[in-house]
């Protein structure tokens, strides 16, 4: 029996709806070698990386999908999370934290695959065991693209503060698998 979760990114960072055609769908799948994600976002056609396709830091300066996964820990314990971070030309980033923002390894190797069509983009990213945090866990979800003044972010759940900052652990939600 394979389990999954199914989302939507359906509204901004900080809480505003969005509308049916700037949200993003995803599913997360329990698979043997590893957690399968697949996703359909609207195509902003923002600018690709001036990285060859595959592991890319600083992807979430661009058009990209990102998804974190945390260990549950008790209150005060050291934070273990997992974000990835997927884009629309091919390129992806796995950085494997311990602890807010302190990255322990990243530019891992992953079997990813994207799909454009007009003013649409799907990916598909199978996420090794080995890249994740101890289970059970909770996570969020985010989008993010245009440039300057236009720069959108999106949040599955919601984030407070004056300007994004996704790696607000305490306001994830637990990741509860539907069979």
């Amino acid at each position: 029996m394979i389990s999954c979760l199914a989302q939507t990114i359906h509204r901004t960072w900080n809480g505003h709806a969005l509308p049916a055609s700037e949200q993003i769908r995803f599913e997360i799948e329990r698979r043997p070698k590893g957690l399968l994600i697949d996703f359909e976002a609207p195509f902003y056609d923002d600018p690709a990386p001036l990285a060859p396709v595959g592991p890319t830091d600083g992807l979430w300066e661009h058009e990209v999908f990102e998804l974190f996964i945390a260990c549950q820990t008790a209150e005060g314990a050291l934070e273990t999370y997992t974000e990835i971070e997927l884009g629309p030309y091919g390129h992806y980033l796995v950085l494997c934290l311990a602890g807010r923002r302190q990255a322990v390894s990243k530019l891992h190797e992953l079997r990813y695959k994207v799909y454009r069509s007009p003013g649409r983009w799907m990916g598909t990213a199978l996420i090794p065991w080995e890249l994740l945090p101890p289970s059970p866990w909770n996570y969020n979800a985010y989008a993010i693209h245009g440039q300057g003044a236009t720069r959108t972010y999106q949040a599955c759940f919601p984030v407070p503060g004056q300007a994004p900052d996704f790696h607000q652990l305490q306001y994830f939600q637990p990741l509860a698998w539907a069979n």
